[in-house]
């Protein structure tokens, strides 16, 4: 039985996740670097902004970083609750959730999964995220309660490690179709066709995905860009993938080349923006601006 959970990191998708937890759990601590979102968390919402010593006393600690790095450096020198749950919903590297998992559970009987999310904020403030999570069968059981708080398919891909591999090829496959669909869109304008009448075809087709449903209409067309993830973490991701490829001594490229333009965007860009943003790249390319 849970008693108590704990939240790491409320960003844009971790304080919208977080929100939902004390509708399920009575004792909910939330802890942030810059602690006065903390405090406004608790002060919007049944939480409470504790110390990060006593956030991670609970029976379930959610972390939500930017990078493993990040999520590492935060775990090392903490003493944690023996028997509980380290829950980690960043976008990270499979080798770390690996070193992780083994550091906790032999050094402090904690057992780490690494569970990264897809949904976008939508998906945070409706708690309806899917959860990819690898680790240990028995802890994701134990933990299960806690992330159906906040996500619709909670789905146990692996061992440790797993999770996050998964999480980086969802994104590449992502990337893949934010790159075709910037090219495609790019041709129709060139030949003078109706953007707006050829992707309600589109999405009536076998071309449709993601991208065209969602991305490029909310996003690109009406040149809006709404900052909710960040297009240095997408070209992060396109790495961990890429990583995944050359481990597995695979040849792969789609995966290589995308993760370049990714790459090529992130470092193009003139101020940190929505990874939509990477369209601005092949704009400038070819003197096409897609609205």
């Amino acid at each position: 039985m849970i008693q108590s959970v704990a939240f790491i990191g409320l960003g844009a998708m971790g304080y919208r996740m977080a929100a939902h937890l004390p509708k399920h759990f009575k004792q909910v601590y939330v802890w942030n670097r810059n602690f006065a979102k903390a405090e406004q968390h608790a002060a919007e919402y049944p939480t409470q902004a504790v110390p990060l010593e006593q956030a991670v006393q609970a029976d379930v600690i959610f972390s939500c970083l930017p990078t493993s790095q990040d999520v590492e450096a935060l775990i090392t020198p903490l003493t944690l609750k023996a028997g509980s749950i380290w829950v980690d919903c960043t976008s990270g590297i499979p080798e770390s959730a690996r070193k992780l998992t083994l550091l906790l559970k032999t050094q402090q009987q904690v057992d780490f999964l690494d569970a990264p999310v897809s949904g976008q904020t939508i998906g945070a403030e409706n708690a309806t995220l899917t959860f990819m999570v690898g680790g240990n069968a028995a802890a994701f059981e134990r933990a299960l309660p806690a992330m159906q708080a906040m996500g619709k398919l909670i789905q146990h891909v692996g061992e440790s490690g797993a999770g996050f591999a998964v999480k980086a090829v969802n994104n590449m496959l992502m990337a893949v179709n934010l790159c075709a669909v910037a090219e495609g869109f790019t041709t129709l304008k060139a030949h003078g066709v109706s953007l707006n009448a050829a992707l309600e075809c589109i999405n009536a087709s076998s071309g449709k995905s993601a991208v065209t449903e969602s991305v490029f209409p909310q996003r690109v067309l009406n040149r809006q860009f709404p900052l909710t993830f960040a297009l240095s973490l997408l070209a992060k991701d396109t790495g961990i993938a890429q990583d995944l490829v050359r481990e597995a001594k695979l040849s792969a490229p789609v995966i290589g080349l995308t993760h370049s333009l990714i790459q090529a965007a992130n470092s193009l860009a003139e101020e940190p923006g929505d990874f939509s943003t990477a369209i601005k790249m092949y704009e400038s390319w070819s003197k096409i601006t897609l609205e």
